[in-house]
């Protein structure tokens, strides 16, 4: 029997263009995700910090088990450096490592929750997501600023992207909804369907969004909510 959390050998690894920049997955994951799913449903989860101030993730979160986050991080540094160019000298930081639930209704979210984002500016920040889900969840959406023409944010970009962005939504207050395709603001490149036991890795400077439906996928729920396991590393 493997030992809990164990990968799934040898990964078959994916590379997909998504606008002007790559996108790993790997289906199939985990060798017995099962495992992972049923310490989900054992968790207790607790809103993430800024729900109440309608920022950040809207929705709920609880500790991934040490041995899956060690058995990622051991497994993913290689990866991350071979295909996103990150030096090899550089050493890995994770710094969250959880599973997340999508709970705050369209009508409650905050604006800056209602239109793509981007996690970091930094040059190797990296996002991990692990779905715990089927394809009824919608995914993981990616997207270019129309005014500014950025997909990317980074250090030299940051603050002429947040200029441009804070005063299109001070003008007109994004619709409450949660963000999926094109607006007079952002453009829809491309979206990483969600499926079971599926792992995605990108730049946290992509501009992002969970395409969701909300009839589905708004749930506390582990059993039937949106459940994934999120991490974040950086170099």
């Amino acid at each position: 029997m493997p030992d809990n959390f164990s990968l799934r050998m040898p990964p078959v690894i994916q590379s997909v263009a998504v606008g002007e920049h790559q996108i790993v997955f790997i289906d199939d994951f985990l060798q017995e995700p099962g495992q992972l799913r049923a310490a989900a449903l054992q968790s207790q989860f607790s809103e993430y910090p800024g729900v109440d101030q309608k920022k950040g993730y809207p929705g709920l979160r609880a500790a991934v088990p040490a041995a899956y986050s060690e058995n990622l991080t051991d497994f993913l540094e290689p990866l991350i450096k071979a295909n996103f160019q990150v030096p090899a000298q550089l050493a890995i930081r994770k710094s969250v490592c959880a599973f997340s639930l999508t709970s705050v209704r369209p009508e409650d979210l905050g604006p800056l929750q209602r239109t793509p984002h981007f996690d970091a500016s930094t040059p190797y920040h990296m996002a991990v997501l692990l779905y715990l889900c089927d394809e009824s969840h919608g995914g993981t959406g990616f997207y270019r600023h129309n005014s500014t023409g950025l997909q990317q944010i980074t250090a030299d970009t940051r603050d002429t992207y947040l200029d441009a962005y804070y005063q299109e939504i001070n003008k007109r207050r994004p619709p409450a909804r949660y963000f999926d395709r094109t607006d007079e603001q952002f453009t829809f490149l491309g979206m990483i369907p969600a499926r079971f036991n599926r792992l995605v890795v990108y730049p946290g400077s992509l501009l992002h969004s969970a395409c969701i439906n909300p009839a589905r996928s708004i749930s506390s729920d582990a059993r039937t909510g949106r459940l994934t396991a999120n991490t974040f590393y950086d170099f």
